[in-house]
C-alpha cells in the first residue's frame, strides 16, 4: 500500500532571529516520520519559510505544534516586513504527494485549525481548497487589514493579541518565485508586476506583486505560480525583462524559494537552470531520495 505523503510549506513571520527559526524547524523535526526537506528566510520580508513531509497524521501533529511553537515566540506587535502577514505562523498549506489527494489535504487542513485553535486558543481562516466560505479560497482576499470582516472559521476572537491567526489552506503545488531588479525603485517593480498578474489581465494563474528590499537596494518582483502547467514559463521571465528594459531598469537575478515539482523542471529547464544557487536538490522528489538515502 502506497502511504499517503503530504507536504506542508508553514510561512512564519520571522526572518531575522536565528534562534527562533531554528526552534521553528526543531518542533518540526522532532515530530517522528516528518522529513524536513529545508528553510529558507528573508529579512526583508521578516519571513521564513520551512517545507517538511510525512504521512498524514505525522503532518498534521508537526504544523499544529509548529504553530504552537510561533504563537509562543513571535509577537506580531514588534514586527515590520515587507511582506503581508496576519499571523505569527502566517499560513500553513497542506500540498498533496504520491499517495494522496487534495481531498486528503483539505481533512487535514480542517483537522489541523481545529487543534491550532483548542490548544493555542489562536483563531484560523481556512483558505484555498479548505475554504469554507467561498470569498475565501483566494488568500489575498482574507490577509487584509481587517480581515475579510467575518468571523474565523475557527475560534471565537478575529485575532489573537500577539500571535494574529493562522490562514490553513490544501493546495495544490505552488511556485514561490521572485525576480530582483536592478533598480531600487519599488514603484516600477509595482508597475511590472501589474503587468504580469492575472488579476490585471496578464498570466493566468500568476499572482505578483512588487517590494523594495532594504538589504540589497534592490525592487523585486514576488511572484506565485499557481499552476506551473499553465504557464508559460520562458513567456513569462520574458515579459518581465521587456517591461523592465522599457521601464529603464534590468533583471538583476531570480530566486526560488522552497522546491519545485520534477514536471515543473522538466516542462522548463532552462527557466529554472538561470535562478541563483538553483540544482537538482531543489526539485522535491530528488529531496526527498537524497532524505531516504542518508537514512
Amino acid at each position: 500500500m502506497i502511504p499517503v505523503m503530504i507536504e506542508c510549506v508553514p510561512n512564519f513571520s520571522e526572518g531575522r532571529n536565528p534562534h527562533t527559526i531554528a526552534a521553528l524547524a526543531r518542533v518540526i523535526g522532532h515530530v517522528n516520520g516528518i522529513a524536513v526537506l529545508g528553510f529558507e528566510s528573508d529579512a526583508d520580508h521578516h519571513r521564513s519559510v520551512i517545507t517538511f513531509a510525512g504521512e498524514s497524521e505525522a503532518v498534521l501533529e508537526a504544523a499544529v505544534r509548529a504553530a504552537g511553537k510561533a504563537a509562543e515566540l513571535i509577537d506580531l506587535r514588534h514586527h515590520a516586513g515587507v511582506h503581508p502577514r496576519v499571523g505569527a505562523a502566517d499560513v500553513v498549506p497542506f500540498v498533496p504527494l504520491d499517495g494522496s489527494t487534495l481531498e486528503d489535504c483539505v481533512a487535514i487542513a480542517q483537522r489541523a485549525g481545529g487543534e491550532i485553535w483548542q490548544r493555542f486558543r489562536v483563531p484560523v481562516y481556512f483558505y484555498e481548497a479548505a475554504a469554507k466560505v467561498p470569498s475565501r479560497q483566494r488568500l489575498e482576499r482574507v490577509r487584509k487589514p481587517g480581515f475579510d470582516g467575518l468571523p474565523p472559521d475557527v475560534g471565537d476572537i478575529a485575532e489573537h493579541p500577539t500571535a494574529g491567526a493562522v490562514m490553513v489552506g490544501a493546495r495544490n503545488f505552488l511556485i514561490a518565485y521572485n525576480i530582483n531588479l536592478t533598480t531600487p525603485d519599488a514603484a516600477i517593480a509595482k508597475q511590472i508586476a501589474a503587468k504580469i498578474r492575472e488579476s490585471s489581465g496578464g498570466f493566468r494563474f500568476v499572482k505578483a506583486m512588487g517590494l523594495h528590499l532594504p538589504s540589497l537596494g534592490l525592487a523585486q518582483v514576488s511572484m506565485n505560480l499557481t499552476n506551473f502547467t499553465a504557464i508559460p514559463l520562458e513567456d513569462l521571465y520574458a515579459a518581465v525583462e521587456a517591461e523592465a528594459a522599457r521601464l529603464g531598469t534590468a533583471i538583476a537575478e531570480s530566486e526560488l524559494i522552497g522546491f519545485i515539482p520534477r514536471a515543473a523542471f522538466d516542462q522548463s529547464p532552462a527557466f529554472f537552470r538561470r535562478i541563483r544557487g538553483f540544482d537538482d536538490s531543489r526539485i522535491i522528489e530528488t529531496r526527498i531520495g537524497q532524505l531516504l538515502q542518508s537514512k
